[in-house]
């Protein structure tokens, strides 16, 4: 009981691994003790976080990658698997957003892009389900492994303006729940399926939406503010807790759960 937080030699691929919550957690993890795959499709910029790992005593490891080809996602599958011999852990972290796919005030829904919608719900929902797909061959042999997906709080609510997000948030937490029961009714207790849903954080993605160049907030980051009842966003770090929590032992029953990770913005209304 003594060792249900340690994730020591833990293999965990992370994609979307070069963003700013990827690099965070995956920093976290490998000063944890868990070996880090970034998955991503910037190769200079993994090969500069792999290296601030191992400058820091950390082992990670960088693979090109695109989570919308599964051949591609595959063969990265069989690279982990035949140079370390096991993959413990996939977080589902790419992901992204579209102008086409959004609807400004002054905007109305016949201003919605079609196709921008449809290539938002592939990024975020298809390039979910395909890497699950592929890393959960190895973790059904072993019986054993841990998925965790990244849904929002558009999940919850239909926040405005975010119309193609949303919409493929909502489905990664409806198929989260789906994947948990599947997989434990075919594959066994050893198979865990969950998410967390970020409140807002700043990255590079929402900078310009929620905060001003000088750093003031816009309006729609004064909305976040007042609806948040911790008064601000969220800084990256503060996603780890929750993330080491889910792929650890710790969490060994749990399985099929969004948890919101959102200075209580989910919870609280006027």
């Amino acid at each position: 009981m003594n060792n249900l937080f340690n994730i020591t030699d833990k293999v965990v691929a992370i994609t979307g691994g070069c963003g700013i919550l990827g690099t965070t957690i995956g920093k976290y993890l490998a000063e944890n003790g868990a070996t880090v795959i970034m998955l991503d499709r910037v190769p200079e910029e993994g090969i500069k976080r792999v290296k601030a790992i191992e400058d820091t005593g950390g082992k990670a490891d960088f693979l090109l990658t695109d989570v919308l080809n599964t051949d591609v996602v595959e063969k990265n599958v069989d690279d982990i698997i035949a140079k370390y011999g096991q993959v413990d852990a996939l977080l589902n972290a790419a992901g992204g957003n579209l102008k086409g796919a959004t609807i400004a005030p002054d905007q109305t829904i016949f201003d919605l892009n079609p196709e921008d919608f449809q290539k938002v719900l592939n990024l975020n929902l298809t390039g979910t389900v395909i890497p699950s797909q592929a890393f959960l061959k190895p973790m059904v042999k072993q019986k054993k492994g841990c998925i965790v997906n990244f849904s929002s709080m558009a999940a919850f609510r239909p926040l405005t303006r975010v119309c193609g997000y949303a919409a493929a948030k909502a489905g990664i937490s409806n198929f989260t729940a789906y994947l948990a029961a599947e997989c434990a009714k075919k594959f066994g207790d050893g198979i865990r399926v969950n998410a967390i849903a970020p409140g807002f954080f700043i990255t590079n993605q929402n900078r310009a939406l929620l905060t001003n160049p000088d750093g003031t907030l816009t309006p729609r980051g004064q909305d976040v503010i007042r609806q948040t009842p911790f008064g601000r966003m969220g800084e990256p770090e503060e996603l780890c807790g929750t993330i080491h929590y889910l792929i650890s032992d710790a969490a060994k029953f749990v399985s099929g759960i969004v948890v919101p990770v959102d200075g209580g913005f989910n919870a609280f209304s006027l």
